[in-house]
């Protein structure tokens, strides 16, 4: 009895290993600590007790990346020298905000395979943070009361998480958020995913939304699809759209499809 419980606590201690790994930081100082009370108030105890800048940051299940060539942040992919080649891609994301007087003054994230240089700064490490906690804390930074750097960063950092809730929140900002560009955002990402969710949010925008830029970003988002799916939409657009501005934008995005039935569709609007 007592070898099974030593070995149920290596087990457990092996597993929870696995998904609380910790950043290499260069050029700084790291202090881990456990999240106990929840991310939000283990944020805001931190930013009240940093007097100096700082950086906070924790580890979540992030999306499958195609390309797991090492280290990647920010949207931008590179080697990192000697580091691990992972032939099936990055599991996790490292997601960080940046403390200045007192407040968050910028988010990033990044995969596993970086060495974080904190630039002589001390990281405090959380563990045992949720995804449903870090999309509460992240979707707290996309209101009025924050830049537009800083809402377009967590948006960014919702994406790249691997919990499905993640898709609920950008189609909520899509459909419902006030600022255009916030809507905007979000239906980008929202068009580099896959399912039945995603497409009727992108025909939302299209249909209802009332500002052009919003639905340019949706056709964009259209011209992100499988090719089965984007193209006929994309020619529907082009076809029947009210507004100008979108139908030309549906018209750009398929000569860039080099689809046959892109093709076939310019051949037609040409004979007329």
């Amino acid at each position: 009895m007592r070898v099974a419980v030593v070995v149920m606590a290596i087990a457990i201690l092996v597993t929870t290993s696995a998904f609380a790994q910790t950043p290499e930081v260069v050029n700084g100082t790291l202090q881990t600590q456990p999240s106990t009370r929840g991310l939000a108030r283990e944020v805001s105890a931190l930013i009240t007790s940093i007097a100096q800048p700082g950086w906070i940051g924790y580890s979540v299940k992030a999306r499958p990346h195609d390309s797991g060539d090492g280290c990647w942040s920010d949207g931008i992919n590179r080697r990192r020298a000697g580091g691990t080649l992972k032939l099936e891609g990055v599991d996790e994301l490292y997601v960080l905000f940046r403390i200045d007087q007192r407040q968050v003054d910028k988010i990033k994230f990044a995969s596993p395979e970086c060495q974080l240089d904190a630039g002589g700064l001390t990281v405090h490490w959380l563990t045992g943070v949720s995804a449903s906690e870090s999309l509460d804390y992240l979707t707290t930074f996309v209101d009025s009361k924050t830049t537009r750097r800083l809402a377009n960063q967590a948006i960014v950092a919702i994406a790249l998480h691997g919990d499905p809730a993640s898709l609920d929140r950008l189609i909520a900002l899509a459909r419902k958020h006030q600022d255009p560009k916030v809507r905007s955002d979000a239906l980008f990402w929202v068009g580099q995913r896959a399912g039945d969710k995603a497409a009727s949010t992108i025909t939302d925008a299209l249909d209802n939304d009332p500002e052009t830029e919003v639905k340019k970003r949706a056709v964009f988002a259209l011209s992100q699809r499988p090719k089965d799916e984007g193209v006929p939409k994309l020619i529907e657009v082009a076809q029947k759209n009210r507004n100008p501005e979108v139908r030309r934008q549906a018209m750009f995005w398929l000569g860039q499809s080099n689809d046959p039935r892109a093709l076939a569709f310019f051949e037609e609007v040409l004979r007329r």
